[in-house]
C-alpha cells in the first residue's frame, strides 16, 4: 500500500461521521460547525443533518489528517488551512479562537464535470438563444467574466463555456484549488500553491500568471479573480490574449466590473483609480450574470455588454439578455424565461466577418450580416 493509499483510508477513517454524505451525490456540499452540528446542501438548499463528530478531539484528528496529507499547518499559529481531500473535493477549515463556535470545517465535494450548455439549457440555467449567444461570443475571443454569488454555479457555467474554445487552441488553467475539468486536448493545468509546513515558498496566482505569459497562449482562464492577479488578467486581455474567461464574486454586471477594478488595485503597483477603471472597461466584453433563487435553482439573471466609459467616466452597458420571472408553478418552483431585450451587440457583425455564420442558428436576430449594420 503506497502512502497515497494510506491517507485515503485514515481520511476515510476519521470522516466516518459524515461518510454517509459524502457518498450521497446528489450532496454538494458539507458543512461542519463543531462536533454536534453538521449541514448539507443538496440542490441549492442547505439542510441540517443528524450526523455528528463525537467530540472535538475526533474533529480535530480529521482536520490534522487532511492538513498532514495536503502537506498544510493548521495550529495555534495557522487558525485556517485550505486543502484538497484525495477525490479532489476542496477543504476549509478554522479552528478557534478565530472561529468563535468551535472548528469548523467545510467540504465543497468535488463532481465531474457534467455540464455543458445543452445540458444548462435542458436543466432550464440558460435559454438556448442565449446559449448559442455565448457559444458564439466566446468563438470571438470576447473576453468573458461570469458573475455571481457564492453558489451560484459559476465554476459549472466556466466549464459549460469552455467547450465553445476551438480544440486546435492552447489552453492555460490558473486556479487557486483545481476544479475545471476542460476537454481540449491541448490544455495545462497551474494550480496555486501555499507555503508548505517545509517552509515550502508559496506560488500565488500573480506567479502562475506570469509563467502562463510565457507559455504561448491562446486563451488564459483563471478559476477566479480574487486579488491583485486581477490587473495581470486585465492587461493580458488588452495586450493580445483575448477571450480569456474569469468568474467573479459580484451581484450585478456593473458590480462585477467595479470589483475587477478594486481587485486591479490591490496590486501594489500604484495604480491610480482612473487608470485602472478605464483597462477594466476596455477589456472586459460580455459579463454573464447568475443567480440562485429562492427556490434553490441557479440561473442567468442576465447577459450583458460593457460599451466602455461614457463622459462621466462611469461603465456603460447594454443589456442584451434578461431573466423575466413569472410566479411559482405547482412544485413551489420559480418559472421564468431568459429573454432576448431586442438591443444587438457591438460585434453584431463579426460571425459573417470572421467565417462563422454556418454556426448562427437561434440568434439571426442578434447577429446581422455587415451590409445591415449601419
Amino acid at each position: 500500500m503506497n502512502s497515497r493509499s494510506i491517507y485515503e483510508a485514515s481520511i476515510d477513517h476519521f470522516l466516518n461521521p459524515v461518510h454517509q454524505l459524502m457518498q450521497d451525490k446528489t450532496v454538494s456540499e458539507v458543512m461542519v460547525i463543531g462536533p454536534d452540528t453538521v449541514y448539507f446542501e443538496r440542490e441549492g438548499k442547505i439542510h441540517k443533518s443528524e450526523f455528528t463528530f463525537p467530540d472535538n478531539t475526533s474533529l480535530m484528528a480529521a482536520i490534522r489528517n487532511i492538513a498532514e496529507f495536503a502537506n498544510r499547518r493548521i495550529d495555534e499559529k495557522h487558525h485556517s488551512m485550505d486543502a484538497r481531500l484525495p477525490d479532489g473535493s476542496r477543504v476549509h477549515a478554522i479552528i478557534p479562537p478565530a472561529s468563535r463556535k468551535g472548528i469548523c470545517l467545510t467540504i465543497r465535494k468535488f463532481q465531474q464535470s457534467s455540464f455543458d450548455l445543452s445540458s444548462l439549457v435542458t436543466r432550464g440555467s440558460i435559454s438556448a438563444e442565449a446559449a448559442e449567444f455565448m457559444e458564439l461570443a466566446v468563438a470571438l475571443h470576447k473576453n468573458t467574466v461570469i458573475s455571481g454569488g457564492t453558489g451560484t454555479g459559476k465554476t459549472s457555467m466556466l466549464n459549460a463555456l469552455s467547450a465553445a474554445i476551438p480544440a486546435s487552441e492552447r489552453i492555460i488553467v490558473i486556479e487557486d484549488s483545481a476544479e475545471l475539468q476542460l476537454h481540449q486536448p491541448h490544455t495545462v493545468y497551474l494550480e496555486a500553491q501555499p507555503a508548505g509546513v517545509d517552509d515550502t515558498p508559496a506560488v500565488s496566482i500573480r506567479d502562475l500568471f506570469v509563467d502562463s505569459l510565457r507559455m504561448r497562449p491562446d486563451r488564459i482562464v483563471v478559476g477566479e479573480v480574487r486579488r491583485g492577479e486581477a490587473l495581470d488578467l486585465i492587461q493580458s486581455m488588452l495586450s493580445g490574449h483575448s477571450g480569456s474567461l474569469t468568474t467573479v464574486h459580484a451581484n450585478t454586471p456593473r458590480d462585477a466590473t467595479v470589483r475587477l477594478e478594486t481587485l486591479c488595485l490591490m496590486s501594489d503597483t500604484g495604480l491610480p483609480m482612473h487608470v485602472a477603471r478605464t483597462q477594466v472597461a476596455s477589456a472586459v466584453d460580455v459579463v454573464l450574470q447568475l443567480v440562485r433563487l429562492s427556490d434553490g435553482t441557479r440561473r442567468v439573471q442576465k447577459i450583458s455588454e460593457c460599451l466602455g466609459l461614457n463622459d462621466a467616466q462611469q461603465y456603460q452597458w447594454r443589456d442584451l439578455f434578461v431573466l423575466k420571472t413569472s410566479g411559482l408553478d405547482p412544485d413551489d418552483k420559480i418559472q421564468g424565461q431568459l429573454e432576448w431585450t431586442g438591443e444587438l451587440p457591438s460585434f453584431a457583425a463579426e460571425p459573417y466577418e470572421l467565417g462563422l455564420s454556418n454556426r448562427i442558428r437561434a440568434t439571426h436576430h442578434l447577429f446581422a450580416e455587415p451590409l445591415s449594420v449601419c
